[in-house]
């Protein structure tokens, strides 16, 4: 397998990633065949799942525009993924010039994509770090030069908790994120969930089992277990809802059955 330009030295490309696998969800050019393929399979069992992930995109979008609206200008996106047309960034400074946005990502690409897409602007950084270890993303450089913890900061944590398992603990890691924001921040959160995806159970458990076979475990939670994560945050009216049901643009009504899966919500630290 050839090695494209913009792929690090240091990464196994024969090895599939949950950030190259949505970019291709997304239509995104930064994935490797190895990636497209688990992508293929994984789309076997759950076909919308581009779907999902648009509509994820799109409830990311429109959230990042209220927290601008509310006058929030710091944003602190974990799992950040491979930047695309219309990340939280492009969002955030134009409706606030001047916003700064750091985003943290586990993975190498997604890491030096967005070091190229940023390299000129002196708003926005990356850091390589894992949710799973919140003070390296605390006291990491670029945070400390970019975000100011004492005023409010939106903390997104779009599709990225379904990749932390229950022994990981991502509600302490949320919480630990949590205790060092300030009040008026917001918790901006999306998470996949069985409840809302319009074919059996059974039948969806076979795209977990392909993420499982990539050692990058799916794990769906229920409604009430993602819930839990908006402890100490008052929840944005219209609450946890499955995403295009969130603050649309357009009549929910009108979407794709498959957008309906999973479930967004925004809190507000008190």
């Amino acid at each position: 397998m050839e090695r494209p330009a913009w792929a690090p030295r240091s990464i196994d490309i024969s090895v599939p990633s949950v950030s190259r696998i949505y970019d291709y969800y997304l239509g995104g050019s930064h994935n490797f065949e190895v990636d497209r393929e688990a992508a293929r399979r994984a789309m076997e069992f759950l076909p919308g799942l581009p779907k999902i992930s648009q509509a994820n995109r799109a409830f990311m979008r429109r959230a990042v525009r209220h927290a601008a609206a509310e006058g929030v200008t710091q944003f602190l996106d974990i799992g950040s993924g491979i930047p695309t047309f219309g990340s939280a960034h492009e969002v955030a400074q134009a409706a606030s010039p001047g916003a700064r946005v750091v985003y943290v990502d586990n993975d190498p690409v997604a890491v030096a994509h967005s070091e190229a897409v940023l390299a000129d602007n002196a708003d926005a950084d990356v850091v390589a770090a894992d949710l799973r270890k919140p003070q390296e993303i605390l006291r990491s450089p670029q945070v400390e030069q970019l975000i100011d913890l004492e005023r409010p900061v939106a903390l997104l944590l779009v599709a990225v908790l379904h990749f932390v398992e229950d022994a990981d603990d991502p509600y302490a890691a949320v919480a630990e994120l949590g205790a060092a924001l300030a009040p008026g921040s917001l918790l901006v959160l999306t998470h996949a969930s069985y409840e809302g995806i319009p074919m059996p159970t059974e039948r969806a458990e076979g795209a977990v089992d392909v993420y499982k076979e990539i050692r990058n475990p799916l794990i769906m939670r229920s409604r009430d277990e993602i819930g839990r994560f908006f402890e100490g945050y008052d929840m944005v009216e219209p609450g946890l809802v499955p995403m295009p049901r969130w603050r649309p643009d357009t009549a929910p009504e009108d979407e794709d059955p498959w957008a309906l899966s999973g479930f967004a919500g925004v809190g507000r630290r008190s």
